[in-house]
């Protein structure tokens, strides 16, 4: 059978991007279709736009702060045209370097929604191209629940691009994005409330953390409404009302769902090709990634597993060693993959949270932690505090977890995690030196296990 490509790749996010390039760098001849925007939802609108809204967002407090050091400064309300521009300049020009990373690795760019035919076989609109191997790497979509009056909400999509900037925000779901946006719109200036449906949010964190995090929020004006859900929306004489079940109502000039992100599998033609998808619609795929279909393959936010840039990227690189290489298959192992949550303060964490740990191991475990106040704010006096834990197996005294909230914990965290990986002992952690004067130090130097 002859084939067009060797490789054919439908999604140019990040994960397909790298499964494409390293492939072409093999020797393989390789095409990428996609149909909305180059680099995925991380470049676009998702994981780099956000942090630089982060970033904009924390000035108000940096700008009180200053007083304490001697800076007087003034701010007028944030210009949320110039922010809002100056991020979508930065955008296109990553854009930009995606494509020509695709056209210099010899990839073939196609524009439009790709089909698929059958097992070799991909439709982009009019034209019909033959692989030898398929990749599936189309991301996922922001999921919005069945509420009347859904439609006069947005999602992270839309936030990214709104005319104006609103004076009052709910923002619906307990994840991390929906987190991040309370963080970033009460920052930057609206009234902000944060409306969950359960009893606490940032499920699957370590409970600590999460427990933490919400007192601080309440220290950054953020409304919470947890244990309630969003029953109706509808347009008032300025604005929007929401109906909560509990019987009260949230007036609102824009209302953002952050309800969890399903994988981008609608209209693939998976059903055609005989590719199995589990009930949230992922496509099931075994240890190395490979679907139901020997030549079709899947990764990243599709395969329904950990949704995060970084692992998709990971995972394009299996690909590519696996499929054209002679090198020893490449799987990910993703019992440490760390990652970081960029609410105000951030979270970092990597590894088992408490609760797992006690849960796999009962007795077998130590937990270690500090809770102080930044040096920084000892002169600001602002009210916000720092946490950090590090969860120790007892028996072999290996550390297994470690988590943060502060300032800058996704970039400390980083670095716990290569020690986690090379498989580092809680004696190892004390017989490091701190860099003292900083927080990080404090990893190093917690002595005293909290509790059993």
């Amino acid at each position: 059978m002859s084939h067009d490509y060797d490789l054919f790749v439908i999604g140019a996010g990040s994960g397909g991007v790298r499964a494409a390039r390293l492939s072409s760098s093999y020797g393989a001849r390789v095409a990428i279709a996609e149909d909305t925007y180059l680099g995925g939802t991380c470049v676009n609108v998702g994981c780099v736009p956000k942090k630089l809204f982060v970033y904009g967002s924390h000035f108000s407090e940096d700008f009180d702060d200053a007083r304490a050091y001697g800076w007087d400064v003034s701010a007028e309300p944030v210009d949320w045209p110039r922010l809002r521009d100056n991020k979508t300049r930065e955008i296109e020009r990553l854009n930009g370097i995606y494509r020509n990373l695709l056209v210099s690795a010899g990839v073939d760019i196609l524009w439009g929604r790709a089909k698929l035919l059958d097992a070799h076989r991909v439709q982009v609109g009019d034209d019909v191209y033959r692989a030898e191997h398929v990749l599936i790497a189309t991301g996922s979509w922001p999921h919005v629940p069945n509420v009347p009056g859904r439609e006069l909400a947005i999602t992270s999509n839309e936030a990214f691009y709104l005319d104006e900037f609103p004076e009052r925000v709910v923002v619906v779901g307990g994840g991390y994005i929906a987190v991040e946006f309370a963080g970033i719109f009460a920052g930057l200036g609206a009234k902000t409330t944060l409306v969950y449906r359960g009893p606490m949010f940032l499920r699957g964190f370590d409970d600590e953390i999460r427990h933490f995090v919400a007192a601080e929020l309440d220290k950054k004006h953020i409304e919470r409404r947890f244990s309630t859900q969003v029953t109706n929306i509808e347009r008032a004489e300025r604005g929007l009302v929401l109906q909560l079940d509990d019987g009260t109502t949230l007036a609102a000039d824009q209302v953002l769902y952050a309800t969890g992100r399903d994988p981008n599998t609608a209209a693939l033609g998976l059903e055609a090709a005989g590719v199995l998808t589990s009930e949230r619609g992922g496509i099931v795929v075994d240890h190395y990634y490979r679907s139901s279909v020997p030549s079709i393959y899947a990764i990243g936010d599709v395969i329904d597993r950990a949704q995060l840039t970084p692992v998709a990227i990971a995972e394009g690189m299996c690909i590519a060693n696996n499929l054209f290489t002679d090198r020893p298959k490449h799987t990910l192992d993703y019992a440490l993959v760390p990652t970081a949550v960029f609410c105000q303060p951030s979270i970092g964490t990597v590894g088992l949270t408490e609760a797992e740990a006690r849960g796999r191991f009962e007795d077998d475990v130590d937990v270690y932690g500090a809770d102080f106040k930044p040096l920084k704010h000892t002169l600001t006096g602002r009210d916000e505090r720092t946490l950090m834990k590090l969860v120790v197996r007892r028996s072999d005294d290996r550390v297994v977890g470690a988590h943060m909230v502060g300032p800058e914990a996704g970039e400390i965290i980083q670095g716990i995690a290569v020690a986690m990986t090379a498989g580092a002992t809680k004696e190892q952690f004390d017989r490091t030196i701190g860099i003292h004067p900083t927080a990080a130090e404090e990893f190093v130097t917690m002595r005293q296990p909290r509790r059993e």
